[in-house]
């Protein structure tokens, strides 16, 4: 709703304004020009107040609403941006002067327009007039609310928030690059990773671990980290979502990421959400694999939708709430959430609605959605288990949170 609104918005604020100066149309044009520009404007006041009526006093959906998503060309704080429009004093004042035009010359307006292609913009004036007609201690209520807000969320935004968010970056950089083993460096053992080659599928989940990393101390459970598997090129091609408009523009860079693997996952990691090579996760020590139980267009649609998110910054105050920035598991959450059913119980820690992995290997534990299909971890065995082995390693190293 979001994005087919920005861009209704932003071309019938051109449309109004390009018919501002009233001078560059003739006598007999004016008054044509003058019902466009009216009846644009009333749709535009009338989606504003829409989005006002129906969430402002919905903190969360407000909160999304002022998210930005530069792949449609979408700032950050549209919302308030949409209600200070709503509520600048210029822009009352100009359809304050549009509401007495239109009445002083109604008569004459409307026999011009009857009849012919004008005709639909007397429909939306009659419909829409009256959502303008704001009292004026309501209209001040509104406008001191508005900049109130533009206040707050300027400091919030400026200077606490930045000043934390900024700091936990920091922190979070420096610690994902501290092993208490300085020697030690993951990789799962080749004739693991060659197994596992031949067993994968699209739309797997990786769930993973580094032993020794300093943040396996700050995260829940044994098993800290999640990638989402995308395969292969000519899998992807088989899928039928090459094409699609939110892998398309990212296909050669799908394509080239790694000359010498063409295993592909989506993966968060404190650089950003990024294809990557399916080298990444498998420089880990433990490996744990679950598949969800879809058909195959069901994990078509999930990938299509997790490859919208590629190129996104890593959310370091993981915070599930927004879509913007995103962490490990947010990957397989945005991807899944609502395909075929699937449903995660996001739970809350240190304040936060999150999906650890931990929880994602609980739910294929309980069959919810997904289940087991492989797992190593060199503490318990210097094997790939599949199957019914599988499920029990990931019970005897899973820790329920």
């Amino acid at each position: 709703m979001l994005v087919s609104y920005w861009q209704s918005r932003n071309a019938l604020i051109e449309l109004v304004y390009s018919f501002l100066d009233a001078r560059q149309f003739s006598e007999e044009t004016r008054p044509a020009a003058f019902l466009v520009a009216f009846s644009g404007a009333l749709v535009l006041v009338d989606a504003a107040r829409y989005l006002r009526e129906n969430f402002h006093d919905r903190p969360i959906v407000r909160g999304k609403l002022n998210e930005p998503e530069p792949y449609f060309g979408i700032p950050a704080g549209t919302y308030d941006t949409i209600q200070r429009s709503l509520t600048s004093p210029v822009h009352a004042w100009h359809l304050y002067h549009a509401v007495r035009y239109f009445d002083d010359n109604q008569a004459e307006l409307r026999a011009m327009a009857r009849g012919g292609p004008l005709e639909p913009l007397l429909t939306i004036i009659d419909s829409l007039q009256n959502r303008i007609q704001v009292g004026v201690r309501e209209y001040a209520r509104a406008r001191l609310r508005a900049d109130v807000r533009k206040v707050w969320n300027k400091l919030h935004r400026d200077l606490l928030s930045r000043a934390l968010y900024g700091l936990q970056k920091a922190v979070s950089r420096l610690v994902s690059e501290i092993y208490t083993h300085p020697s030690h460096h993951p990789q799962l053992p080749e004739p693991v990773a060659g197994e596992l080659r031949e067993i994968l599928r699209p739309g797997d989940v990786l769930i993973t671990r580094k032993d020794h990393a300093l943040t396996n101390y700050f995260l829940p459970g044994y098993w800290p980290h999640a990638a989402l598997y995308l395969g292969r090129g000519e899998q992807l091609i088989e899928l039928g979502i090459a094409e699609h408009a939110n892998i398309k523009p990212r296909w050669l860079r799908l394509l080239e990421c790694d000359k010498d693997e063409p295993r592909r996952v989506l993966e968060a990691m404190k650089d950003g959400v990024w294809v990557r090579s399916i080298k990444s996760p498998f420089s880990s020590d433990a490996l744990a694999v679950i598949r969800p139980k879809l058909a195959s267009a069901e994990v078509a649609e999930a990938l299509s939708r997790g490859m919208f998110h590629e190129g996104k910054p890593y959310d370091f105050d993981f915070d599930f709430t927004r879509s913007d920035r995103l962490v490990c598991t947010e990957v397989v959450y945005r991807s899944y959430e609502g395909v075929g059913g699937i449903k995660f119980q996001l739970k809350r820690r240190t304040g936060r609605l999150t999906l650890s992995a931990e929880d994602l290997l609980q739910m294929a534990l309980d069959r919810a959605w997904f289940e087991p299909l492989a797992a190593f971890c060199p503490l318990h065995t210097g094997r790939l288990l599949t199957g019914d082995e599988a499920d029990q390693l990931i019970r005897r190293t899973h820790v329920a949170s």
